[in-house]
């Protein structure tokens, strides 16, 4: 590529890429994406971004194609790799001049460069560093900055390579550049302080700039570049120096103004020495042991005392207390039960920590959070006021306390309350006497377990104060029904619920939305909690539903709805069919929630669990809601469709909960199972909850739905089989054997492809016992309820193998009885008994030759399921149903849904519940006696272990 003409060729195209006509922008890129492994191209992209006369999209669009091409084709072994020559061009001239106008593109040309030296640095690209640390001690103030700015990147990148050798290059880089790295700093924050002493605004942002740059990369020459970095002096000296300098920097804060160009630097530069300590400690925590004891009292001073009055700001105050957090939290630092096992490091850590946390020092931490930062500021106060639902968004959780004050105050108070608190129960417990600490003891309810008597207190104090409704009031009411909530599970006597929930019907009434909001959470708390009663419960549930209700609809923010749709599927869910009357309203309102929130999955989740527990409520009576459920479902469900990525899991609970309860299969019901083999084919975690749809569909109308999918499904789970763990395989084959139990005549037929595997799998003496249990199961139903398919799947599996059909039973037969005991179930134990016994009478050679084996079955069969009757002592077979019954269900117990109905009536269809082993065995065998005459079967019986005829005897007695 000759540079000078390609150079106006390329030139031209990038201006078209910075076009907004689409026209003209779409072919210009399609030529620029041709050119990118074109040798040449990346030199003519660094002569347009390094030509200041140029316009500045154009060079702006050139630096980020460098930049997209460094990751595509700077390594060696990168398809359409930059020749070595070319890359040792552009790495010369990438370090040429430090002298780009513009800030952004500055920052793009630095970043590219530590990009290339995280491939090259330090052996194909050895004179970087040279370079840039001669650059920083120029004087021009353009060139200076952007070397250093170049510096930081470079360093960041590096020190973010992990593989050892690439760790200990940057371990020799950090040593010979630390000294110089420090002095720079030093230079720099000197020189920052002066002029802003002097009054010098516009010269002190230059310096402070290069001040913040200086220190990001002593950081992470300070974190990342040193195997024990407390043997080394220097390290420890910038470290002990960042106190010092902190407090000069906070101190000369009280001088700049709030609108001043300085003061936002500064408090970044402040917020950055913080940060330095916070790394370090997480990286080296015992070279921090010497750093503890200044840490503490700084952190302390400044937040905890009147010193910090006029200098500290919110981010400084968080990232001060996340360093007492993590220094009192460090494990580390905490000495084992046996003192013996602990480091001589960590005793002496902990020593230090013991001498600083004394009692006046706890009192006073303590006594600070709870009175000081515990209260809420005017802002907050203005947020409830002006928008209360993002007021109770809280930023809680995850996270969030290393960022954020509030949840960073009640995380540290959390933390030093557990590390101290033998000391601090008395100080806290003092403070409820004569303050309204209720955050306090919320936050540390499970340490105060035995200090505190709840329940007097909420008769005798906080009961009256939820009952105060004055506007003014209404932070302690929240606080107090917040507080409650905290405790529920934690010591609050049963007696006082029905209190509580008054109080609560009373509060979700507030006028103030927060305290409505709050009143919620405790509610979904109470009814969660393990303790929770139905009958105390069902006196309110109404206007607790209405309520609830009225808040759902009143709200308006994705996330509150969410958090009031989460409440009403507990209350649901906690009193299951007992919501009955009351879900009206719910129910007419869910569809124009579920349109509305149609840029919103994470709602839409919500919506899918409470239809979950409303299903479950509803019972037979939810198919009144099909003409919203099922095109829910169908979407939830339908991976065609992107929302399907947030609501497929819920979806199919869903899906199944509704076939379930279902009283009877619809044409709309039986149209969304189109989605099932999309499903299948995904092989995710959701197999489980699609074979259990399956099932359910089985089980709700086995005809129809066979003769319309049975054909789709074969061929899935045909696939299925060839690539799937032994339990897939189990849940597969348990689906063809319900098939077979609901459908002894079609089934075998639709699922005709799966069953020669089966079979194969019996002779071949399948090795995991689990499913060579279901094989046994699947092939006795066929045996026992199909005996014609049966003699035809027989006739198949001869013609494959080239076996005779008497060969391959008498095969099949010997597996059946020498793997009877990887069969655990006692259904499909008296299963076995009874298929093979079905093969009797017979004169067949083959069959008369396993007689015994079929005996031995059967009287263990009998062993199973016979139990004996004290009064007359003769057996009965415990598996026998005669009739239906609804059973009486308890309160701790769910009423049986439609689908455990229609389980019931298919067992009184089935031969293993239906026919009398014991009564089955006599029967055959006498068929067998006078199909062979008396001597022929005696001398059959003669086969046969004594032991066993003679236990057969006594349990065939009554015959």
């Amino acid at each position: 590529m000759d540079l000078n003409s390609a150079s106006t060729v390329v030139l031209q195209v990038l201006t078209q890429a910075t076009s907004q006509d689409t026209a003209v922008l779409k072919p210009a890129e399609e030529q620029l994406k041709q050119w990118e492994t074109q040798p040449g191209f990346y030199s003519v992209l660094l002569n347009i971004f390094t030509n200041h006369s140029l316009d500045v999209n154009v060079r702006w669009l050139a630096v980020l194609y460098f930049k997209n091409g460094i990751d595509r084709y700077w390594r060696r072994v990168a398809p359409h790799a930059l020749s070595e020559e070319e890359k040792t061009s552009l790495r010369a001239g990438l370090i040429t001049n430090f002298n780009e106008p513009v800030n952004q593109i500055a920052t793009q040309i630095s970043v590219l460069i530590a990009k290339v030296a995280r491939v090259d640095c330090p052996r194909q690209w050895p004179e970087l560093i040279p370079t840039l640390v001669e650059s920083v001690k120029v004087q021009d103030d353009l060139q200076q900055h952007r070397a250093l700015l170049t510096f930081y990147h470079v360093t960041k990148t590096l020190a973010s390579k992990r593989l050892a050798a690439d760790r200990k290059l940057f371990y020799d880089l950090t040593s010979s550049i630390y000294s110089f790295a420090c002095s720079l700093w030093n230079h720099h924050t000197d020189t920052f302080l002066q002029q802003i002493c002097a009054g010098d605004e516009a010269a002190a942002a230059n310096s402070l700039e290069r001040t913040l740059l200086s220190l990001k990369v002593l950081r992470k020459l300070t974190v990342h570049g040193f195997v024990e970095p407390h043997w080394n002096a220097e390290v420890m000296g910038f470290l002990h120096a960042i106190f010092e300098r902190l407090k000069q920097f906070l101190e000369c804060s009280r001088s700049i103004r709030a609108e001043s160009i300085c003061r936002d630097r500064l408090e970044k530069t402040v917020i950055l020495f913080t940060k330095v300590l916070l790394d370090f400690l997480d990286q080296h925590p015992f070279s921090f042991t010497a750093l503890i004891q200044r840490s503490l009292e700084f952190s302390v001073s400044y937040v905890f005392t009147e010193a910090g009055e006029g200098v500290v700001f919110e981010q400084f105050i968080v990232q001060c207390m996340n360093l007492i957090k993590m220094i009192v939290k460090n494990y580390a630092y905490k000495p084992s039960k046996n003192i013996e096992d602990s480091s001589p490091e960590t005793l002496e850590a902990h020593k230090i920590k013991t001498a600083f946390f004394t009692y006046p020092t706890l009192m006073e931490i303590c006594r600070r959070l709870v009175t000081h930062y515990f209260l809420l500021t005017k802002e907050e106060l203005t947020m409830w006021e002006e928008d209360p639902e993002s007021f109770t968004v809280e930023e809680t959780g995850g996270d969030s306390w290393k960022y954020s004050l509030r949840p960073c105050t009640e995380v540290l108070f959390i933390d030093i309350f557990h590390e101290y608190n033998q000391t601090l129960t008395p100080v806290l417990l003092e403070m409820v006497h004569s303050l309204q600490v209720y955050n306090a003891v919320g936050l540390a309810a499970y340490e105060l377990f035995d200090s505190v008597d709840f329940d007097q207190w909420f008769k005798n104090q906080l009961l009256a104060e939820l009952q105060v409704s004055h506007d003014r009031y209404k932070p302690i009411r929240r606080r107090v029904i917040w507080l409650i909530g905290q405790w529920i599970s934690v010591k609050f006597k049963s007696d006082l619920r029905p209190v509580l929930y008054e109080a609560i019907c009373n509060l979700l009434q507030d006028r103030d939305l927060v305290v409505r909001i709050e009143t919620a959470t405790t509610l979904k708390l109470t009814v969660d909690d393990f303790e929770f009663r139905t009958d105390q419960f069902l006196p309110y549930l109404e206007s607790m539903f209405t309520l609830l209700f009225q808040l759902l609809q009143e709200v308006t923010q994705c996330d509150t709805k969410m958090h009031v749709l989460h409440v009403l599927s507990c209350v649901i869910e906690r009193v299951n069919m007992q919501i009955r009357p009351y879900v009206g309203c719910l129910v007419q309102y869910l569809p124009l929630l579920w349109k509305q929130s149609e840029e919103h999955n994470m709602l839409r989740c919500a919506i899918l669990t409470t239809l979950i527990h409303l299903i479950q409520g509803l019972g037979a009576d939810s198919k009144n809601l099909y003409p919203f459920l099922l095109p829910v479902i169908q979407l939830s469900t339908d991976v065609s469709q992107p929302p399907h990525v947030y609501l497929l899991e819920d979806g199919l609970e869903l899906w199944l909960v509704t076939l379930e309860n279902s009283p009877c299969l619809t044409p709309e019901l039986l149209r969304i199972f189109q989605n099932m083999s999309a499903l299948l084919e995904l092989s995710s975690e959701n197999l489980k909850n699609c074979f259990k749809i399956i099932n359910a569909y089985i089980f709700l109308s086995s005809s129809e739905f066979l003769q319309m999918y049975a054909a789709d499904l074969c061929r899935s789970f045909c696939e299925l089989l060839k690539d799937i763990t032994t339990e897939g395989q189990v849940q597969v084959l348990k689906v063809v054997e319900n098939v077979l139990k609901v459908n002894p005549v079609l089934g075998p037929q639709m699922f005709q492809p799966l069953l020669p595997s089966v079979f194969r799998g019996i002779i071949d003496g399948e090795r995991y016992p689990v499913v060579m249990s279901t094989y046994l199961g699947i092939m006795g139903r066929v045996l026992l309820q199909n005996a014609r398919f049966f003699s035809l799947l027989l006739s198949q599996m001869a013609c494959e193998l080239g076996q005779e059909v008497d060969q391959i039973l008498g095969n099949m037969i010997e597996m059946w009885v020498d793997r009877m005991d990887n069969i655990t179930q006692p259904e499909r134990r008296k299963l076995s008994a009874l298929a093979l016994l079905s093969l009797l009478p017979s004169l067949n050679s083959v069959i008369q030759d396993k007689f015994c084996g079929i005996i031995n079955i059967s009287v263990e069969g009998l062993h199973d399921v016979m139990t004996e009757d004290s009064e007359t002592g003769t057996y009965k077979d415990c598996m026998l149903m005669s009739h239906f019954e609804e059973p009486k269900v308890t309160e701790d117990e769910e009423p049986p849904t439609e689908q455990d109905k229609r389980k019931k009536m298919l067992a009184l269809k089935d031969p293993v519940h239906t026919v009398s082993l014991q009564q089955f065995i006599y029967e055959k065998l006498k068929a067998q006696q006078e199909l062979l005459g008396e001597q022929g079967f005696h001398a059959l019986m003669e086969t046969v272990d004594t032991e066993i005829v003679a236990q057969l005897q006594e349990f065939l007695q009554v015959f």
